[in-house]
């Protein structure tokens, strides 16, 4: 039994911070009741190419754990059931634009009122109040206003979005820390409470230096490709064969990688005695590693630099991903069965507890697979409880 066994989540999200946030939810034991529109559902169920039998790698990636329900929240009917099944859960997690649940009746200040345990969690673009609080806000569009964008790609070229969403992911972590958080709260006073989680607000939370570059230091970061403003070398470089990404953070280790690269002169050379000397000198320094790592293959150096304790590693393809051995001893790609696809492999729990593991439990669920078990258990307890 995970640590969230016995705690019921009612998550009416889509797309990808909301149900990110849900799958971890369930992946530590909590019952998660996905909500879905009739018909259509989550909107990843769409997304594609690829499909596999009709079913979109892109929902299957986030939503395990899960069951599914279909109910149309602008139905009255369909609006008591959602109700009746908050008033029997722990958390609710919603990702409408604002002022939708309100309208359907299931806003946080009405619930409260009659479930003051409950934990509600509400997830936007650009926050609940504010004026963009009305505007449409999606990971591409939030990291271009926030300057993630702004400082991600090759300088003088055109910006370039993450490959993945990782502000989506990144706000799903924090919805999830903050449900753990109220429920432990809630564990100790009984009191429930309405969390705000924005896209935006992540993305200020998550710029790191590069905000403090510009509030503390008056300076604005400029795309550095693959390199660092701050730390020189630590970056890709092309080997004879394919690139490698070499990190050299501290005095210690670029005196390690010079003595590797056969140039222990460098060490004491005043141009790059100290990374602050090599930030200065970056197009010099860069230069002489480049011309030497292109001399071997990325397999020479990997395994020259590591036994140097350089931070050091080739630039994977997706399928040489899951084939690194290291990946490979993680077990963390996990096999389950999916009722059309057949046996699907998905990423596991990040982290692992000796005592309680996060364990892939069930697939991700058809749409409105869960329906009929829900709505009748619903029932039942109603009844049990008149």
């Amino acid at each position: 039994m995970g640590v969230l066994s016995g705690i019921r989540v009612v998550d009416f999200t889509r797309v990808v911070a909301g149900p990110y946030c849900t799958m971890l939810l369930g992946d530590l034991g909590a019952e998660v009741i996905k909500v879905e529109q009739p018909g259509r559902g989550d909107d990843c169920r769409g997304w594609g190419p690829p499909f596999v039998e009709g079913e979109s790698p892109y929902f299957l990636a986030i939503n395990r754990n899960k069951k599914s329900i279909c109910l149309d929240l602008h139905n009255k009917e369909d609006q008591q059931i959602a109700r009746q099944l908050i008033m029997e859960s722990d958390v609710v997690i919603e990702n409408f634009r604002s002022g939708l649940m309100e309208r359907f009746g299931l806003g946080y200040e009405e619930l409260h009122r009659q479930h003051q345990g409950l934990i509600y969690c509400a997830i936007s673009g650009y926050g609940r109040s504010g004026p963009y609080k009305d505007r449409a806000g999606y990971d591409v569009t939030i990291s271009a206003m926030a300057g993630l964008m702004g400082i991600t790609g090759n300088p003088g070229e055109p910006p370039v979005k993450t490959a993945v969403p990782l502000l989506d992911a990144s706000t799903g972590l924090y919805a999830f820390s903050g449900i753990l958080a109220a429920l432990y709260h809630r564990e100790r006073t009984g009191q429930g409470q309405r969390l705000d989680v924005s896209l935006l607000s992540t993305q200020l939370a998550t710029l790191l230096n590069a905000a403090s570059s510009y509030l503390i230091a008056g300076e604005i970061p400029q795309p550095q490709g693959s390199a660092h403003g701050s730390i020189v070398p630590y970056q890709v470089f092309r080997a004879s064969d394919g690139y490698i990404m070499i990190g050299a953070p501290n005095e210690k280790l670029f005196q390690q990688l010079c003595r590797e690269l056969g140039h222990p002169e460098w060490i004491t050379d005043p141009r790059f005695r100290t990374n602050a000397d090599r930030v200065q000198n970056r197009e010099l320094i860069i230069s002489l590693i480049s011309e030497i790592i292109l001399t071997e293959t990325v397999a020479v150096w990997e395994q020259r630099l590591a036994a140097a304790n350089v931070a050091v590693a080739p630039l994977n393809r997706m399928d040489q991903v899951f084939q690194d051995p290291q990946v490979v001893h993680t077990h963390q790609v996990v096999t389950v069965a999916h009722p059309t696809v057949g046996d699907i492999r998905v990423i596991g729990p990040a982290v692992t507890y000796s005592l309680t593991p996060a364990q892939v439990t069930t697939p991700p669920p058809l749409l409105g697979e869960h329906t009929r078990e829900v709505v009748e258990a619903l029932l039942s307890e109603e009844q049990g409880g008149e």
